[in-house]
């Protein structure tokens, strides 16, 4: 159980388990098929939606003997309040995610516990910014279990007053183990500056001392039944199953407490409209040995078309060690033994950034050469074979990347509670392969040029 910060880096999707990036989230064009049908989105893909707006969407592995279990849940730091008072919901998904571990009328913590660890799965959740997921990895033949111990949780948390106050302590501890981590620190600063620190998207997920300290059980258990709905509410599976199957799984297993009763009431998208990102700089003075920087600007948003020539950017730019800012930083100068580059996105904003870790004494070196090279990309694109690295790079990254159901488990599971609608594989292959040098030049004259936001975090 962790809050996370994703950010797409070369292609691929790192998870660091601590705070990035929908209750209401754009709901995907598809929800408008008639309740209760099943339509196929590509081959081996097949999705139906419940009367209740309950949303389910499995892939076919048959060569596989495991399946994967996902519950997304359209909810995450950037829908709750900020107060100066105890109305404050700053920190809730996080805390219901650990809530909902913590028994129902059926099951106890250790019930719980218990029936995936008896059958070898692997289960967990986290909160994002824009969505709660519980999931669990399982043998083929256990997945009806995992799907009833996820169901039973999310339709039927206790939410004992005798948890929270157990499971608020856990929390502190956790949020002082995320400020004792130069990764985490210098990324929510960086989030902070970019968005604002009391703004949805600039606020830590996994909320404050103060914010935990004052919730009250009711708080949360307000919260749980306000956004934990069928219509907010995406249930993804992947591996050796048949559709059917699992529809017929997830009715049973999500029917209790009448969770599935009535018609769905349509989530409100997001808004859209663009969230401005703030450039400047902020400094955090920590005890650590070394200085962790973030560099970077205004990117792009979730769904925007020109996502695939930034990512063929990004991977040549800063995904690995042939790119210019490992060769530049690390091979030719010895600044640092780690620097990247990333891509961060949601519904109506995002960033790019270049992030370094160092000795203190070489920080003005280090800041020197990623602004230059930020510059020359910014004023001269890429090369024709750096494109082809960059292109490499993601199309092998996203194919290893899906081999096992978990990783397809989630491809589903977002692309239905976040995107427009779900690219094919094949599809988004093409993309990556129509990017042109053109395309990344402009995209880099336009992103790099862009006003520079700074965080820096050391002693």
């Amino acid at each position: 159980m962790s809050s996370t910060r994703t950010t797409q880096t070369a292609g691929r999707q790192e998870t660091a388990g601590r705070p990035s990036g929908s209750a209401h989230c754009a709901t995907h064009p598809g929800a408008a098929q008639p309740p209760g049908t099943t339509e196929e989105l590509e081959p081996g893909v097949r999705r139906t939606v419940l009367p209740s707006g309950l949303r389910i969407v499995t892939e076919s592995m048959p060569a596989v003997r495991s399946a994967a279990i996902g519950v997304w849940v359209g909810v995450g730091s950037r829908d709750e309040t900020v107060a100066p008072d105890a109305t404050s919901t700053h920190g809730c998904s996080h805390f219901l995610e650990h809530l909902l571990f913590k028994g129902t009328p059926t099951r106890t913590a250790l019930d719980i516990s218990v029936a995936l660890d008896a059958v070898g799965g692997e289960f967990n959740a986290f909160t994002a910014k824009e969505y709660t997921c519980f999931h669990a990895r399982v043998l083929d033949e256990d997945l009806p279990l995992a799907i009833d111990v996820i169901g039973d949780m999310v339709t039927s948390s206790l939410i004992t007053a005798e948890d929270v106050e157990a499971e608020r302590d856990v929390i502190l501890d956790e949020i002082a183990m995320h400020d004792d981590d130069p990764d985490d620190v210098v990324h929510n600063l960086f989030a902070a500056q970019a968005w604002g620190a009391d703004t949805p998207l600039g606020r830590g997920i996994a909320g404050t001392a103060e914010s935990i300290a004052a919730m009250s059980r009711d708080q949360i258990e307000a919260f749980y039944r306000q956004h934990y709905r069928a219509d907010n509410m995406v249930v993804s599976a992947a591996g050796n199953l048949r559709h059917e199957d699992v529809v017929a799984l997830v009715e049973r297993a999500f029917a209790r407490a009448g969770f599935l009763d009535g018609e769905a009431t349509p989530v409100p998208p997001r808004t859209g409209e663009r969230i401005p990102v703030t450039a400047g700089e902020s400094r955090a003075r920590r005890p650590f040995e070394q200085v962790n920087v973030v560099l970077g600007m205004e990117g792009l948003s979730r769904d925007d078309d020109r996502r695939f020539a930034l990512g063929v950017l990004n991977a040549a730019l800063g995904g690995g060690t042939s790119s210019r800012l490992f060769q530049e930083v690390r091979e030719r100068r010895g600044l640092a033994y780690s620097v990247y580059s990333f891509t961060g996105s949601h519904a109506e904003s995002g960033v790019v950034g270049v992030g370094v870790g160092c000795l203190p004494s070489k920080l003005d070196d280090v800041l020197a050469v990623v602004r230059a090279e930020l510059r020359r990309v910014a004023a001269e694109g890429i090369t024709a074979e750096e494109v082809a690295l960059g292109k490499g790079q993601l199309r092998g990254g996203l194919v290893l990347g899906l081999e096992d159901p978990a990783s397809r488990m989630s491809r589903l599971g977002k692309a239905e509670l976040v995107h427009d609608r779900l690219l094919t594989i094949d599809e988004v292959l093409t993309r990556i392969a129509d990017v042109s040098v053109e395309e990344c030049r402009v995209v880099a004259v336009e992103v790099f040029s862009r006003p520079e936001i700074l965080a820096v975090v050391g002693p």
